[in-house]
């Protein structure tokens, strides 16, 4: 039976507005990076590519991006495989022990994320972990964790364990059963996992604030930091760049699921 129609108008106004809420930033921050104007005007009263070759060609900024990338690529190096092996337990045990392992596991998502920072830095002050590499590729496992972790689990719904349980009655033990029957078919999944915490990682801005500096200094505090002490256009044009890298991998993502269905 069909919906009355005016359900369906007032839903479709609802999402409507929500994307036009979302899009709208973009609609401004966009233009406003191909200013040729010193300062953040819109609409642009020129178009120019000087804030993308101030991007570009100021070392600071290129350490900077450098740092994000590095702390991004091991993030997703750990966070990755841990997610995997995680999602694996969680489907393959109906113990209330694993179902609060999992809640656990999850609680990045659900806390403030004020809250998780401010109680890495009181830690990482004790172990001497502020600044340093190894400390934020940390707290960005922690927080790419649950994005592999949700993705994993939802492959391995979809996926028959069935086919594992004959590898293994055939002398294969569970690791290898699973890296030659189970992996293979829910890659999508992992890829779209390692994908999501990869843009966790390279976005994230609250606990780099607390915990990156001097030499590791991250690219979004930087942003912040520029911020702060003068309105420069490259930021437009850094967040404009960012914003794009991440519609990319999330359409590479997606892609990669549709074709794992298909």
């Amino acid at each position: 039976m069909n919906r009355p129609l005016l359900p369906r108008l007032a839903f479709c106004l609802f999402v409507g507005l929500v994307l036009a809420y979302l899009i709208v930033p973009l609609a401004i921050i966009v233009p406003m990076s191909f200013s040729g104007t010193r300062f953040l005007t819109f609409p642009p009263p020129s178009f120019s590519l000087r804030w993308y070759e101030e991007y570009f060609g100021n070392p600071a900024w290129m350490q900077a991006t450098r740092v994000s990338l590095t702390i991004a690529a091991l993030t997703v190096a750990l966070a990755t495989p841990l997610g995997v092996a995680a999602a694996y337990a969680i489907s393959n045990s109906q113990s209330r022990l694993m179902r609060s392992f999992h809640m656990v596991l999850m609680l990045p998502l659900i806390v403030p994320i004020i809250i998780i920072a401010i109680g890495i830095f009181f830690v990482y002050a004790k172990v001497g972990l502020i600044a340093t590499l190894p400390g934020l590729v940390l707290a960005n496992v922690m927080l790419g964790l649950p994005y592999v972790i949700t993705s994993v689990v939802a492959g391995l719904q979809s996926f028959d364990p069935a086919q594992e349980m004959v590898a293994r009655s055939l002398g294969m033990n569970r690791l290898r059963a699973f890296l030659t029957v189970t992996l293979p078919q829910i890659k999508a999944s992992v890829f779209a996992g390692g994908i999501f915490a990869f843009i966790s990682a390279i976005d994230e801005t609250i606990i780099s604030l607390f915990v990156s500096g001097g030499q590791y200094q991250t690219l979004t505090r930087r942003m912040f930091t520029a911020l702060r002490d003068e309105i420069d256009p490259t930021i437009a044009s850094i967040s404009t760049l960012l914003t794009a890298a991440s519609f990319v991998l999330v359409l590479l993502a997606m892609s990669g699921q549709k074709k794992a269905a298909a």
